[in-house]
């Protein structure tokens, strides 16, 4: 049976527009509830005129798929430690939220007054709660096959346990053989206000990323106000587009275990940590990855983010055209001395680029200059947007 939804409704005012038929009544302020409570073992659709509030840590188990229509609203309910509500997307499960950027799919807390009429009506921020509150649900959390870099006592490993989930739960578990692994589509999407404690000084993540493949798409997505990092990436071979990381509590990006992939077109701004945290492999196994084409706003009148750019001494990254702004004293490009680090054109918005790399350095790939390098017209659907944040 069809059912009909806030984006029915968006779909069918284009239709009149053309057809010339009378126009279809704005989606109904009249909407449902629905409390996720168990696992999710067989498909399911998640509609917008529906919030769905997740009860707990909700697994895609494998094998299943699940469908978010665009301008849906997913809420976590409030919860530490091993209660810390997520959504967990399991190895060889797939979840398939594809937004628009006039209907954006959004997850957020119990606490976010942000309705469906609101967002069908073009306004994505929170009517309650400031973009600075953090770690009132955990994240989202995405795990695949794709080969990591980790290692034991008894040397290498293809497979481990994500940080924020419980050992005693296999669906937490992400790594492989297969770098062409498919998670699915997540397109023009905001995370808000997770990073829920579930240990000391240990948070879940905006959007975590463990071992996913190159087959799955990850474009247009915003991370706001998280407790620990903005997205964190593990291994796989992912690549993503188009992304915001604003206010988030640790590193606005961070990668570990030779992530393969690209970060392209990005704006960071004013972690509390690294704007990049960018490790080493663990294991063996060794692959570069390309963080390029991003602006980073390093400090505001509130916070001032740790290094410009945290690497390790056996780290493999290139980094290119990158533009770094709001630059204090103390905040440096903590290594230039690692031979898989390269730097090319990376752009300091500062008089003198030598006081901001470690023990007063230069490098030929960075200078400096007042050169964005990020497209920011493309996140003009995000909070971050609609705060006057981009510009």
């Amino acid at each position: 049976m069809y059912k009909f939804t806030a984006l029915s409704a968006v779909i069918l005012m284009g239709l009149v527009a053309c057809e010339s038929t009378p126009p279809v009544d704005p989606p109904s302020s009249d909407y449902m509830t629905k409390i996720v409570s168990s696992n999710l073992t067989s498909n399911q659709t998640w509609y917008a005129d529906t919030i769905y509030q997740l009860g707990g840590r909700i697994t895609v188990t494998n094998g299943t798929t699940l469908t978010i229509e665009a301008g849906t609203i997913i809420k976590g309910e409030a919860g530490t430690g091993a209660n810390a509500t997520a959504l967990l997307i399991a190895r060889g499960a797939k979840l398939m939220a594809i937004g628009t950027p006039s209907l954006p799919i959004i997850f957020t807390t119990i606490a976010d007054e942000i309705s469906p009429i609101q967002v069908a009506s073009g306004d994505f921020k929170s009517p309650n709660l400031d973009p600075t509150v953090t770690g009132l649900w955990g994240g989202v959390i995405i795990l695949g096959k794709g080969i990591i870099s980790a290692s034991n006592a008894s040397g290498d490993v293809n497979e481990v346990q994500i940080e924020g989930i419980p050992t005693s739960d296999p669906n937490g578990l992400y790594g492989g053989t297969d770098n062409a692994d498919n998670s699915g589509v997540l397109q023009y999407i905001s995370i808000r206000h997770g990073g829920a404690n579930i240990g000391a000084g240990n948070e879940i993540n905006g959007l975590s990323l463990g071992g996913v493949g190159s087959g799955t798409t990850i474009e247009n997505i915003e991370i706001v106000s998280n407790q620990d990092d903005g997205i964190e990436v593990w291994g796989g071979m992912i690549n993503i587009t188009n992304i915001v990381s604003w206010n988030v509590g640790d590193d606005g990006f961070d990668t570990d275990q030779a992530w393969g992939g690209t970060l392209d077109n990005f704006v960071i701004i004013t972690p509390k940590g690294h704007c990049f945290e960018l490790d080493g492999p663990e294991g063996t196994y060794a692959v570069s990855h390309t963080i390029k084409n991003g602006n980073i706003q390093a400090s505001d009148d509130n916070v001032t983010s740790e290094d410009l750019i945290n690497t390790d001494a056996n780290s493999l990254v290139s980094l290119e055209s990158i533009y770094i702004t709001d630059i204090l004293p103390g905040q440096i490009i903590n290594r230039l001395d690692a031979p898989g680090v390269l730097y090319a054109d990376i752009v300091l918005n500062v008089d003198t680029v030598s006081n901001f790399l470690k023990n007063g350095g230069t490098h030929p790939g960075i200078t400096a200059g007042t050169t964005p390098k990020a497209n920011t017209s493309v996140f003009s659907w995000t909070w971050a947007a609609q705060a006057g944040i981009i510009q």
